[in-house]
């Protein structure tokens, strides 16, 4: 004979899976940025680590290490923002190990996706791995079973590639938004979501067939 549940008992919480190593990456996206921003880093020091098309393949440590210059404060700010966002964006999705990897590897993909436009000589910021973060955390939550998840998962990568596409990365290297005190590269976004859906086609496992309706 089973026992029931008293009624104010609630069950346990299923475990987060992936979500703390989802926050992992994270939490070293921000980290580095931080490091690197409050060491007051002088000019050659950013050269020796940010982005530039011409060194991409003799100095390819370049594609991990330039999501961590910001060129103002308000640059940081705005991407330490983001981290968070996107980091309990995965905390609140339960995302699997998996998607933790695939961020990892869409990190050094993104900025490889702006030898596209080798006039961008310089490039900072973790904009463009964020952009990555949303899209793997989105294409997990459209291969999930539950279909509200799902819903979900499509709003969030509709929004993002609107998003992308109303910023015209093709129109040129730079951009100069109203509210920012330094030009954006908005290819960095694209290639971001890009190299994010990537990460998933290698990464991230089949998705289990959906629930059929009751």
């Amino acid at each position: 004979m089973t026992r029931r549940r008293p009624a104010h008992v609630r069950p346990p919480r299923p475990p987060p899976r992936g979500a703390p190593a989802w926050c992992g990456v994270a939490a070293l996206l921000a980290a580095g940025a931080l490091l690197v921003q409050f060491s007051r880093a002088g000019p050659a020091a950013v050269l020796a680590i940010d982005w530039q098309p011409g060194l991409a393949f003799s100095q390819p440590w370049r594609a991990w290490s330039a999501v961590w210059v910001h060129y103002s404060d308000l640059h940081l700010a705005a991407n330490l923002a983001g981290t968070a966002l996107v980091a309990a964006l995965g905390w609140a999705a339960a995302l699997p190990r998996r998607a933790a990897l695939a961020w990892l590897a869409a990190w050094p993909l993104t900025q490889l996706g702006l030898l596209l436009q080798p006039a961008l000589a310089h490039y900072g910021g973790l904009s463009g791995v964020l952009h990555a973060g949303v899209a793997i955390a989105a294409v997990q939550l459209v291969r999930e079973r539950v279909r509200r998840r799902r819903l979900l998962g499509v709003a969030i990568l509709s929004g993002l590639a609107l998003k992308v596409l109303l910023e015209a990365p093709w129109a040129g290297p730079l951009a100069h938004p109203p509210g920012w005190d330094i030009a954006t590269a908005p290819l960095a976004h694209a290639s971001g979501l890009v190299a994010g859906l990537i990460a998933c086609l290698l990464l991230l496992p089949a998705p289990p067939e959906p629930i059929p309706p009751r």
